[in-house]
């Protein structure tokens, strides 16, 4: 099998790339920097096919840096420890230091990541991670620190028909054949802004459309061609997207038939078992939340399971969570809660903690009232005491508003009957 069109199509320079205009246009932030010679330690954050991959390429050839290239999926801190040794000794004075890309790289474990750490803050390395997932909640803050955060974003209709024209006007096997493109909506449709997938479809199509002659391409033979394929459900393009989404609004619509339905396309499609559980666990807090608190405790119990067990035997602990979430009574007066409490913090900034929440640690803090007047809710009848925990501009605020569900009415009451009117 011959090297599929969309390697063939891969950029080589920043004259060559499709879109992200705002990072690599001209005068963009990121461009500059590579125009400069110099880069920091970057994370791309985006969907699949948008040039991740290709644009740390790019900058390596710029800078005419060694580059070191890692999957997340298969590669250990061994592997990692393994390349950092050899950059260092591919390092001269005055010359850019050697690239490591990872792919995926909210895929590697804290201590993978932690092994990164020193030779991304001596600059022996200059990391280059690319990622799927939001690094806030993948990457460890000390790394995530260190790097650049820059989001890509989806390929538009425009970017995607200068794509494909490329693909027939300049590749080497499509410019050679008598190819007309009378519709485009199917083909951009199904690529949800994915180059990669982009370049597949058509490469499908034209495959199955080929007898020798004319080739022509319609929104009907496209979506025969994809309804045929398989493959048609791909983990890392727009349609992985869409049925997370799908599976989590059933279990929140409390609908266990389309959960499981949702769950067996993932599946069948080769979806990652942990992606799944992952969105599992916050779905737990997000949506049943205090309404079942036990949910979030299966959640976590499916996650590590899965670990243990592995596939395909996980899939029925997915399956019994997705069902147990889904079949819960929900409630998100936690998530509303903390946005809430987020959204005040935001108005009001850094409002100093009262007094007699203060610690007192040195006797010169006590000499300040640090801690003094501090109620000691365990010496009080029923471990309870009236006294203030909010500064003072804030006094009487109220963030956490129970739902109607029995478990958050027990605690509706409760506070009702601790702090009578105040709650």
């Amino acid at each position: 099998m011959g090297t599929p069109l969309a390697e063939r199509l891969r950029p080589r320079n920043l004259d060559e790339f499709i879109g992200q205009t705002h990072l690599v246009g001209k005068g963009a932030v990121l461009r500059k920097m590579i125009d400069s010679g110099r880069i920091p330690s970057i994370i791309f954050w985006g969907p699949p096919g948008v040039g991740k991959t290709t644009l740390a390429n790019i900058i390596a050839n710029t800078l005419h840096a060694p580059f070191y290239k890692l999957s997340a999926i298969n590669s250990g801190v061994k592997d990692v420890r393994d390349v950092i040794e050899k950059a260092k000794n591919n390092r001269f004075f005055e010359t850019a230091a050697p690239i490591l890309f990872i792919d995926e790289i909210h895929r590697f474990s804290k201590s993978q990541q932690d092994s990164l750490l020193h030779a991304v803050e001596t600059g022996i390395i200059t990391l280059i991670g690319a990622t799927t997932e939001n690094p806030s909640f993948e990457v460890i803050r000390p790394l995530l620190s260190r790097c650049q955060v820059y989001v890509l974003k989806p390929m538009d209709v425009k970017d995607l028909q200068v794509l494909m024209e490329r693909a027939l006007t300049e590749d080497d096997i499509l410019r050679g054949k008598e190819i007309e493109i009378e519709e485009t909506d199917a083909l951009f449709r199904f690529s949800g802004g994915d180059a990669r997938k982009l370049l597949n479809i058509l490469e499908l199509v034209i495959a199955a459309e080929e007898t020798g002659g004319r080739i022509v391409i319609t929104d009907k033979g496209v979506t025969e061609r994809l309804q045929e394929n398989p493959a048609a459900y791909d983990k890392g393009g727009e349609m992985h997207y869409d049925i997370i989404s799908a599976f989590i609004k059933s279990i929140r619509g409390s609908d266990p038939d389309a959960a499981v339905y949702w769950l067996a396309r993932m599946v069948a499609g080769g979806e990652d078992p942990k992606f799944i559980a992952r969105r599992l666990v916050i779905s737990a807090a997000e949506d049943i939340g205090l309404a079942n608190p036990n949910a979030l405790l299966l959640a976590n119990a499916c996650f590590d399971t899965l670990q243990k067990i592995g596939w395909p035997e996980g899939r029925i602990v997915l399956a019994q969570t997705a069902i147990y979430l889904a079949t819960s009574p929900k409630s998100n007066s936690a998530y509303l809660a903390i946005d809430g409490a987020i959204s005040k913090v935001e108005q009001t900034g850094n409002l100093p903690v009262p007094l007699h929440l203060r610690n007192a640690p040195t006797s010169l803090m006590k000499e300040l009232d640090y801690g003094k007047a501090y109620k000691y809710s365990h010496d009080y009848e029923n471990n309870f005491v009236k006294q203030e925990y909010l500064p003072r501009e804030l006094q009487n605020s109220t963030f956490w508003h129970a739902q109607s569900n029995p478990s958050e009415a027990k605690m509706k009451e409760l506070m009702k009957r601790l702090w009578e009117d105040k709650k």
